[in-house]
Order: structure tokens, then sequence, then C-alpha cells
């Protein structure tokens, strides 16, 4: 069984900064890509920013210059840095994981997601 679990989301004000955490557990032989996501109300799930385990990144214009995506290969784990967060970076934010538990097939998982609130 492979999960993934996210941490650090909260309520916080403009401008300031938080840092979201996601572990991957389970039974893993690799972890390719691993990204982060989030939904707003009302809108659709977005990609905010990946990375692949050789440390290739794509990130989105919206949040280029304010957010940085890191992982640590040997923890299974991804971070994202959020910094000068702004009211519109309110959403739920979810971790997302290209991996194989045997290295044959190559399966998505999500994370249970991570409410991030930045107030005005």
């Amino acid at each position: 069984q492979v999960q993934l679990v996210e941490s650090g989301g909260g309520l916080v004000q403009a401008g300031g900064s938080l840092r979201l955490s996601c572990a991957a557990s389970g039974s893993i032989f690799s972890i390719n890509v691993m990204g982060w996501y989030r939904q707003a109300p009302g809108k659709q799930r977005e990609l905010v920013a990946a990375i692949t385990r050789g440390g290739s990144t794509n990130v989105a214009d919206s949040v280029k210059g304010r957010f940085t995506i890191s992982r640590d290969n040997a923890k299974n784990t991804v971070y994202l840095q959020m910094n000068s967060l702004k009211p519109e970076d309110t959403a739920v934010y979810y971790c997302n994981a290209d991996l194989t538990q045997y290295g044959t097939s190559w399966y998505n998982y999500w994370g249970q997601g991570t409410q991030v609130t930045v107030s005005s």
C-alpha cells in the first residue's frame, strides 16, 4: 500500500511563507516525477510545480519566482517552498507522484490534500 502524506499547510497573511512536504511511503521501488497541484473552490485542479528524479523542474507561470520545488530522493519526499504568498494562492494543495512498486508497472498516486489559506 502506497501513501502520499502531505503536511505544512495552514493560514498565512499575504506576503508570508509556507513550506509544504509530501512523503511517499510503502513498498516503493522508484519514483519518477513528483509534483504539486492545487484546486481552488469552483476551479479546476492545476499544476503548480513538478520535479523529476534527476532534478528537472516545471513551474507554473503564476508562481514562478515565488515557489520552489525540491525533493529528497533518499526520503521519497518532495517539498514546495512558497514565498510572497497571495490571496489567489488559496487552495487545497495535492501531492502527486508517478512510481513503481516492483520495477515493472508505473502508477500515479495522489495525496489527500492540504489546505493553504492566504488572507489579505
